[in-house]
């Protein structure tokens, strides 16, 4: 059963989907020669819908400066797209993804008081391969 806040949005679910360390490695793509991973990806993650996610951004967007997120271009989608990247599940969208940096996620969490950065806070480290003990 989805839960939604007062806005109408779907917040995340109780239950969070058991995902391991490679699952989140192969949604961390080098783009502007960034380790970046896609809004679709970090949505699923956090039990949002994209659109969803993508709102309370640019309702912080003054938290997510271009260092810690951005828009992907026609062509680099397209990059992504002909790299057989399942990953992207908007192409029906009209928009272009953005894409996120490990600073950004780390923001995104702070928006979002992600469930999964309350239960393991080295979760966002480990698939950049850092960690900060």
């Amino acid at each position: 059963m989805e839960q939604h806040n007062g806005d109408g949005e779907k917040v995340m679910e109780e239950k969070a989907k058991l995902m391991t360390v490679d699952d989140i490695s192969n949604t961390v793509y080098i783009i502007r020669g960034q380790q970046v991973m896609l809004d679709q990806d970090l949505a699923d993650i956090y039990g949002y819908e994209v659109k969803y996610l993508n709102r309370q951004v640019k309702r912080n967007a003054e938290r997510f400066p271009e260092d810690f997120m951005f828009q992907l271009t026609k062509e680099e989608y397209e990059n992504l797209r002909c790299q057989n990247v399942t990953a992207i599940k908007n192409s029906m969208s009209r928009s272009l993804p953005y894409v996120f940096t490990e600073q950004g996620i780390y923001m995104l969490a702070t928006v979002l008081r992600g469930e999964l950065l309350n239960c393991n806070p080295k979760f966002h480290t480990h698939y950049f391969g850092y960690s900060f003990i």
